[in-house]
């Protein structure tokens, strides 16, 4: 297994990039602009803030397509009629955009060019490529952060299974649900350590009373632990279906780690007040069922949305698969022998979660 694995969206405009397979998301995106817009207002509203009539907003983890300028033109947007309103000059706003070097940048790019047209306010952009598990920008430089649906996303797979060489979905069922406890445990300790120091990250790069709204997909925490992820768990009983049909090596589907958390509301509340460079201002959750149905709806959607989320990472581990892989796809979706998907169209056991946080 390589030592990185690729985790972006599939690229292009085709049928099952991600630009043509997320609605999902944008939906998730507009449930973030009121808690933007009202960031907005506070930093426009407190002098102490801004630098010299300037305002630095980071989206980290913007992908590409549609919704790569959604939430930054969400903030151009609130800052320009907050002056309006006001009467008053609008500050100049530096505009960056993140997310990982095999993202598809190109696209991105020229799509910065629409907000660069802008005359007032003036906008000056630009890219940051890079893991923002990492340090990004220089000290105290932002007053804004925006992050959405991107940090269950993990920096690895878990260690403590990969160092142990512990399968994260065994085929044998009974073998499965033995082991699952302790799957879980080290997706979560993943989980804790990575958004801690997501958290440590981004409180030496925001101002002094610098804000921060981030989106995630989490869980229910009225939902019994008793499955796998919705779409991680998906994969594997597609890949352990290819296992059985000898399409792909067991060996190698046993060392296959889909690095993707969804935590509960009362884990990233820990997380936040434990690591405590940040309060929490606002936090919202909500069912995403609407969103979910429509991704589950016909096997064309369900299987698209799966390539454009994970053919990536399928790929760059078992090769040249993906004609295979949607092929069992289909099949998993006209049989859905556990039910799995009738459930999550009845009654997701997803959570979105928003959170608005402002620097301590």
């Amino acid at each position: 297994m390589a030592s990185k694995q690729a985790v972006h969206m599939k690229h292009g405009q085709g049928e099952t990039s991600y630009a043509r397979n997320s609605s999902f998301q944008k939906a998730e995106q507009n449930r973030m602009k009121p808690l933007i817009e009202e960031v907005i207002t506070d930093l426009c509203s407190s002098t102490s803030t801004l630098l010299h009539g300037k305002i630095v907003i980071a989206d980290l983890g913007c992908s590409s397509g549609p919704n790569a300028l959604a939430l930054v033109s969400t903030a151009i947007n609130a800052i320009h009629n907050h002056c309006l309103q006001l009467q008053q000059p609008p500050p100049e706003i530096f505009v960056l955009l993140n997310d990982l070097p095999d993202t598809d940048f190109n696209t991105v790019v020229k799509s910065l060019v629409t907000l660069r047209q802008s005359k007032n306010p003036v906008v000056v952009t630009g890219v940051a490529p890079g893991s923002f598990y990492e340090r990004l920008f220089t000290s105290n430089s932002l007053h804004v952060v925006c992050a959405s649906n991107s940090l269950q996303w993990l920096s690895k797979a878990p260690e403590d299974l990969t160092r142990n060489r512990i399968p994260a979905f065994d085929i044998d069922e009974h073998a499965r649900r033995e082991m699952l406890p302790m799957v879980r445990e080290a997706y979560e300790k993943q989980f804790r350590k990575d958004f801690k120091l997501f958290l440590e990250l981004r409180a030496k790069e925001l101002v002094s009373g610098g804000r921060m709204v981030i989106s995630l997909v989490g869980t229910r925490s009225d939902v019994i632990a008793s499955k796998f992820s919705l779409f991680p768990g998906i994969v594997a009983q597609i890949l352990s279906v290819m296992v059985a049909e000898g399409v792909i090596d067991k060996a190698k589907f046993d060392s296959f780690y889909v690095p993707l958390h969804g935590p509960s509301i009362e884990e990233v509340r820990e997380i936040i007040k434990e690591e405590g460079s940040f309060f929490i201002k606002e936090m919202r959750v909500h069912d995403p069922t609407a969103e979910m149905n429509i991704a589950l709806s016909s096997p064309s959607k369900f299987v698209n949305n799966l390539i454009a989320l994970f053919e990536p990472i399928i790929v760059q581990h078992f090769g040249e698969v993906m004609d295979e892989f949607v092929r069992a796809a289909e099949l998993h979706w006209s049989l859905d022998v556990d039910g799995s998907l009738r459930e999550e169209r009845v009654r997701t056991s997803r959570a979105m979660l928003v959170v608005s946080l402002a620097k301590a």
